[in-house]
């Protein structure tokens, strides 16, 4: 088993590991500052918040009952 960028696989050239080891390789080349990874770092976890939020929003939706719960029908 390989593990690689915080999961563990079967296999080692699934796509998710081959495209972070690529992307490891295209930031190792242009060489960014602490700073820029900071950003990167950061725009990650809004991005996250983010969609916290438009879960959030849909649970919220779901609990005030605004939408049907069902339907009954008559069985025989």
């Amino acid at each position: 088993m390989t593990e690689q960028a915080g999961h563990t696989h079967a296999h080692t050239n699934c796509f998710c590991c081959q495209a972070t080891e690529a992307l490891g390789r295209v930031f190792s080349a242009f060489g960014p500052s602490s700073e820029a990874t900071d950003h990167f770092r950061q725009s990650r976890v809004e991005f996250l918040k983010g969609i916290r939020k438009v879960l959030d929003d849909r649970i919220e939706q779901a609990s005030r009952g605004s939408q049907p719960r069902g339907s009954r029908i008559v069985v025989e």
